[in-house]
This record gives C-alpha cells, sequence and structure tokens, in this order.
C-alpha cells in the first residue's frame, strides 16, 4: 500500500495524517512534533480548532532542529464559517498562514457548508445562506495564486459535491468528511472517485465521547474485533487499515504519543479480501448528526437538510 494518494493536482496527499481538535493549550504542539519524528507528514489543521498558532510554533521547531523541511510536510486547513464571503476568503487563509508561520498550505478546504455573517457567533440560528459559487470563486483565486496548493471542501453531501462540481473551473482536490467501517459513505465515495476527487476521513475512528458524536462505537463492533484478533493488530489499526484499502487518506486525532506511533503503524500488513468483505456486514450509523446545526427558525430546520437527506 502506497504511502500517498494522488490528488487531481498531481502532488501527493499521505495516506495517513494527524488530524487536529480542541485540547488543552500546551498539548498539540508536543504531539505535532511527536507525529512528524513517527513519520507522519501531513498535519490538518482549522481555525475552529484553535490552536493554529501553537501548531505553528511546533513547525517552526520542527524546521529548526532538522526534523523535515517545510516541503517535505504536507499542511491543510480550513476556511471558517465567518469567512465565506468572496471578499473575506484570503483575510481567512493569510490568518492561518500567519499563526502557523507559512507561505503557503498544500490544501485549502471550505471547512463545512455552513455560513456565518463575518464576526457573528456561529449558533444555528446565526446561519445565513450559502453562496458556494462565489465562495468557490475566491477560493479557486488561492489556488492561482499559489498560497493554497489544493483546494477541497469538508462535510459536503452528494448534491453538494454535484452541484459544486458544476459549477467549479477548477475541480475540487478533496472532499473531507466523517468515513470509517461503521459509516462507510459508498454512494459519496464512489461519486468522488468518479469525478477525480479524493476522500479524506477526519473521523477515521469515529471519535467516541466526543461531545458532536453520537451513538455506539464501531470499534467494539464483534466483526472489527474478530479481524482485529485474527491479524494481532487493535480494532483502531483495522479501521484505519480498511480506509487505506478503499482509497481513501485517513486523519485519526491523539496528542498520546504511544497512540500516534501505533495509528501510524499500518503499512506493512494488510486486510485479506476475504476478511475485506466482512466489512460490509457493519451496520451504517452517522455518528456525526450535527444537530448543533439546526434550529427552527435557521437554514437547517432538521439533520436531514443539513445531509441533504444522506443520513
Amino acid at each position: 500500500m502506497a504511502e500517498s494518494f494522488v490528488l487531481n493536482t498531481g502532488a501527493r496527499i499521505p495516506s495517513v495524517g494527524l488530524g487536529m481538535a480542541k485540547t488543552e493549550p500546551g498539548t498539540v504542539g508536543e504531539a505535532v512534533y511527536a507525529a512528524v519524528k513517527a513519520g507522519y507528514r501531513h498535519i490538518d489543521c482549522a481555525p475552529a480548532y484553535r490552536n493554529e498558532k501553537e501548531i505553528g510554533l511546533a513547525l517552526k521547531k520542527l524546521f529548526e532542529d532538522s526534523v523535515v523541511k517545510r516541503e517535505d510536510l504536507f499542511i491543510s486547513s480550513k476556511l471558517w464559517s465567518g469567512n465565506h464571503a468572496p471578499e473575506d476568503v484570503p483575510e481567512g487563509i493569510d490568518t492561518t498562514l500567519e499563526d502557523l508561520q507559512l507561505e503557503y498550505l498544500d490544501l485549502f478546504l471550505i471547512h463545512a457548508p455552513v455560513r456565518t455573517n463575518k464576526g457573528a457567533i456561529r449558533t444555528a440560528e446565526n446561519y445565513i445562506p450559502l453562496d458556494v459559487p462565489a465562495t468557490w470563486g475566491a477560493m479557486e483565486k488561492l489556488y492561482d495564486s499559489g498560497k493554497a496548493r489544493a483546494i477541497g471542501v469538508s462535510n459536503f453531501s452528494c448534491k453538494r459535491m454535484e452541484d459544486l462540481l458544476a459549477i467549479a473551473r477548477v475541480t475540487p482536490a478533496v472532499n473531507q468528511v466523517e468515513s470509517h467501517p461503521g459509516w462507510q459513505q459508498m454512494k459519496l465515495r464512489e461519486l468522488c472517485r468518479s469525478k477525480g476527487v479524493h476522500l479524506s476521513a477526519y473521523s477515521p475512528l469515529g471519535r467516541p465521547g466526543s461531545p458532536a458524536f453520537t451513538g455506539p462505537s464501531f470499534l467494539s463492533n464483534p466483526i472489527v474485533v474478530s479481524i482485529a484478533e485474527k491479524l494481532q493488530r487493535s480494532p483502531a489499526q483495522v479501521a484505519l487499515r480498511w480506509g487505506l484499502q478503499v482509497g481513501q487518506s485517513v486523519l485519526p486525532k491523539s496528542i498520546n504519543e504511544t497512540r500516534i506511533k501505533e495509528n501510524f503503524n499500518i503499512f506493512d500488513w494488510s486486510i485479506p479480501e476475504d476478511l475485506m468483505s466482512k466489512f460490509s456486514e457493519i451496520p451504517q450509523i452517522k455518528t456525526l448528526r450535527a444537530e448543533f446545526v439546526v434550529h427552527p427558525q435557521g437554514i437547517y430546520k432538521t439533520v436531514e437538510d443539513f445531509w441533504d437527506g444522506e443520513i
């Protein structure tokens, strides 16, 4: 299994990256440093996680210590909901670049199909209608300028992808979504594959325990556990390896160095085809339902509205 996938830009995105999340101050920088030393080459960031300055300091130290060079890393980040207006998109990436102490991003994504007025608190009642053509046009200019060497989206359903592809001059390189054995996204995966869009999983382990995620953890599913036992691997490693074998990059989140290393140890073995076929028997439950976007007077009145019925 290759350690990277080729994007439609010709660039390579690492198969395994370190996903970020909101954590206690002082923990993320150490995790980034440890991950890169362990072999990770993709760090997935976002202003929403409120730790890009800390990540920037860690990257600076990695470069100063000659652990890696900038060109060795693949750094991605995302456009915040308050910067969707075309005139605000450049500010969105400039703030991220300043915080990360970088001159360019390898990938810049629209974080989600939610938009607020600039400076507004991100609550369901404050969401305003999207203008994806206008926002994407501004993203395309960032691509043209070289500040973002690839552009894409996150949390886009099949319908939203089709609508975007219909108007895009620059085809999105990536759609970053929830995808794991318990929510396999087969319809979306096939659509993206047919259009040359790479699918990347921000929750390849399901993020059990996160307040935004509900439902059971698939990591305790008997099929996953049985396969893990047969291969003498952890359920998490099996889930991540499944992701690679179906063609998606994975972004497991952890600040624990032992777990960071374990999550990266998925390249020198594989899941046999007879066991891969067992994953189709796992019940499919979307755990990131995103009830927080729903409001009776808001843009999204139901969870089904937000996901275009694809839940």
